[in-house]
């Protein structure tokens, strides 16, 4: 399982320069996988939320596109700005947007044909249980701040500017497709 999250994130990784960052980002993936009960088979089918129309973008393609738009917003604002006002940890953003939706692996489960909400997930929703994989698995206090607070968990509280990108870059993906099922996409 872990050569395939390897082959998942294999450009990201590419990005990165910690190896020991890169190491414990797929033993979170890994575990969680584990623990939610999902194949390599399976994982790529998983769809990036519950809560809309995906049209067929999966969970893995989902974290990718966060990841390098959260990458993306960070270099653009960095290349632009003549005198930067914090500093950016690419290491960290690369792993907090790798790993962001990680808990959904334990809050997703197959039925049937579809998939809904499983009992963990009922009980924390994926930035909780992402946040507590992550610890468990060693990553630093940086990485879990941005798994944690990536969506409505931290509305007002604390974030790293990583945090902040990756948030940024979950809702620009996540809202157009809302937006395009309520009819409010103009297209």
């Amino acid at each position: 399982m872990e050569d395939f999250f390897k082959e998942r994130f294999k450009k990201i990784f590419d990005m990165m320069d910690n190896s020991e960052l890169k190491e414990k980002t797929i033993n979170a993936w890994v575990t969680a996988a584990k623990e939610g009960g999902w194949s390599t088979e399976k994982i790529d089918k998983i769809p990036f939320t519950l809560l809309t129309d995906t049209k067929g973008i999966n969970l893995i393609e989902h974290t990718i596109a966060v990841t390098l738009g959260a990458y993306g917003l960070a270099k653009a604002i960095e290349s632009t700005y003549k005198k930067m006002p914090f500093e950016i940890n690419y290491d960290f953003l690369l792993a907090g947007g790798l790993l962001h939706d990680v808990g959904k692996l334990l809050e997703i489960e197959e039925s049937g044909d579809t998939y809904r909400k499983s009992r963990k997930g009922k009980c924390a929703r994926h930035p909780i249980s992402g946040a507590i994989i992550a610890d468990r698995v060693g990553l630093p206090d940086e990485i879990i701040n941005i798994i944690a607070n990536h969506s409505k968990e931290g509305d007002g509280r604390p974030q790293r500017i990583e945090t902040v990108f990756v948030h940024q870059a979950d809702f620009a993906t996540f809202n157009p497709m809302v937006m395009k099922e309520k009819g409010l996409l103009i297209e």
